[in-house]
């Protein structure tokens, strides 16, 4: 696919260079290196044969993919809503597609964020309302943390973060990494919040850190960010308090969905029952702090981390013999699965770009030539 074509400035390249075609290849190989390594030391084909391969697997299994596609069609529906209707069903299938294969792939130093402004900035919605509804989602998705992670701390244990734990000592380095990334939590969604309340006051705030020595460096982006949390506060002040209750369910929806893919997952390739409620709210629990702690890892999507952490996470469900087989179908349905849809969506949305930017140049020069 041709980039420069469509390339106006040095933001967008560097977007656009992130979210190249052949990006995949990294996380692609982190993921599935540490798997096979996985296999190679530890799958046994005894316990991989006890499977009880037949209706129970296809049946979860199946409810898995749907649940994962229906988390999906709540994300879309949250992207149509904040858009306030700009985009229809069809669109924000597409753009919550991308914007998924660009978190997935773009390195931590450029962000989700940073890619999602650029792909709504394409779509011809208004500045304003592009930076609100990023903002907004960055807001929606640390309050569900800020909420969910203590409850489920709280409610079940330290058993909640890892196998056999009764005692926050039993966790060792696990405690404090999850409490470390609380706070960060904390902090980033505190900040966002009360810009919205109060921007003019967090505008000066940030304005001045964007004047310390060693962050000058990032100074444009640190004022850039202080002027959008006005434009933020402004915008959703308009907002109606029933818009704000849809985002927000629509956001715990699309969470609660993700996380609980892999209980699905698990109960399908091991002997567990649905019925065992404590185990599913354990399940669950785990896959909530084990995302967020590979969040902060340093590969794309959590590659290679995500499934090396995943057999210790899970040890007293799955035996670590099949443990890596069970990794490897549990990112096929929730991570492998939007690289690949990626790489059929991408290369024609930028066409699409690519053929309208020509359009409007056209449309421009006829009229200065009238």
């Amino acid at each position: 696919m041709e980039d420069k074509d469509i390339i106006e400035s040095q933001g967008e390249k560097e977007v656009l260079e992130s979210i190249k075609s052949n990006r995949i290849v990294i996380p692609m190989l982190l993921g599935v290196g540490v798997i096979f390594y996985l296999v190679w030391s530890s799958f046994e084909i005894e316990e991989f044969k006890a499977i009880k391969w037949g209706g129970k697997v296809i049946t979860y299994t199946s409810l898995a993919i749907l649940t994962y596609a229906l988390r999906h069609l709540v994300l879309s529906y949250r992207l149509k809503l904040l858009s306030n209707d700009f985009f229809g069903w069809n669109k924000s299938i597409e753009l919550s597609c991308i914007w998924e294969f660009a978190s997935a792939v773009s390195p931590t130093s450029l962000g989700g964020s940073a890619v999602a402004l650029f792909f709504l900035a394409q779509e011809k919605l208004s500045a304003a309302k592009t930076v609100t509804l990023v903002l907004y989602t960055v807001i929606a998705d640390s309050i569900f943390f800020m909420i969910t992670l203590p409850i489920l701390f709280f409610t079940l244990g330290p058993i909640s973060i890892r196998p056999e734990a009764t005692l926050t000592s039993d966790l060792g380095v696990y405690w404090p990494t999850i409490i470390i990334i609380y706070l960060f939590i904390v902090l980033y969604g505190t900040l966002f919040i009360a810009g919205i309340f109060r921007p003019q006051i967090m505008q000066r705030m940030i304005r001045f850190f964007g004047r310390v020595p060693f962050l000058k460096r990032w100074q444009d982006s640190i004022y850039k960010t202080a002027d959008d949390m006005v434009t933020t506060s402004r915008e959703l002040r308009k907002q109606p308090i029933l818009w704000h209750i849809k985002v927000f369910i629509s956001t715990f929806i699309n969470w609660f969905l993700r996380f609980f893919t892999i209980n699905f997952i698990i109960l399908g390739l091991t002997g567990l029952s649905i019925v065992d409620i404590y185990d599913q709210c354990v399940i669950y629990a785990r896959s909530e702090m084990m995302h967020s702690i590979t969040q902060f890892s340093p590969t794309p999507g959590g590659a290679g981390v995500t499934e090396f952490l995943f057999g210790g996470f899970y040890s007293d469900y799955i035996s670590s013999g099949i443990s890596s087989f069970v990794a490897l179908i549990w990112r096929l349905v929730t991570y492998y699965t939007y690289l690949f849809i990626g790489l059929l969506i991408i290369p024609n949305w930028i066409r699409k770009i690519w053929i309208r930017r020509k359009r409007d140049a056209r449309k421009k020069t006829a009229k200065g030539n009238a």
